[in-house]
């Protein structure tokens, strides 16, 4: 396979976009890491304490995922330089690397998104408890 400059260019768009929604993710997370924080300290809930663990390890994974991926962006960004140089042989492997860094992040990401998926659950099994001791029905 040939490579030309512009194939390995073409991931930079999708790589800022996803640098983009992985720093959302993070600076989410760290208000709400913030938030439970106090709140453990104010009430020593064992369900608080739970979700602090699983924000743990999101902030764990989304980091791992933007490292993949910077490191993917720079994969590619040699890439265009080998290129540039005529090294085509040494291009295509460090763009296949590139392509497979970024599969990781975007595995890690995937991961990060099915903990978020079942902290959310907790929480709504939390508020259905709650709706049923009080009475309540919110359906």
């Amino acid at each position: 396979m040939e490579l030309s400059i512009q194939t390995p260019a073409l991931l930079f768009p999708a790589i800022s976009l996803l640098m983009l929604s992985y720093t959302n993710r993070f600076l989410a997370l760290s208000g709400l890491i913030r938030t439970l924080s106090a709140d453990f300290d104010a009430t020593r809930k064992p369900g608080v304490w739970s979700q602090i663990k699983n924000l743990r390890k999101r902030v764990y994974l989304i980091r791992w995922a933007q490292f993949f991926a910077i490191v993917s962006m720079l994969g590619c960004t040699l890439t265009m330089f080998l290129v540039y140089e005529s090294w085509q042989s040494s291009a295509t492997v460090i763009f296949a690397a590139s392509l497979l860094l970024m599969m990781v992040s975007l595995l890690l990401c995937l991961w990060e998104i099915f903990l978020s998926a079942d902290a959310l659950r907790h929480v709504l099994i939390d508020l259905e408890e709650k709706a049923g001791e009080s009475g309540r029905d919110f359906g």
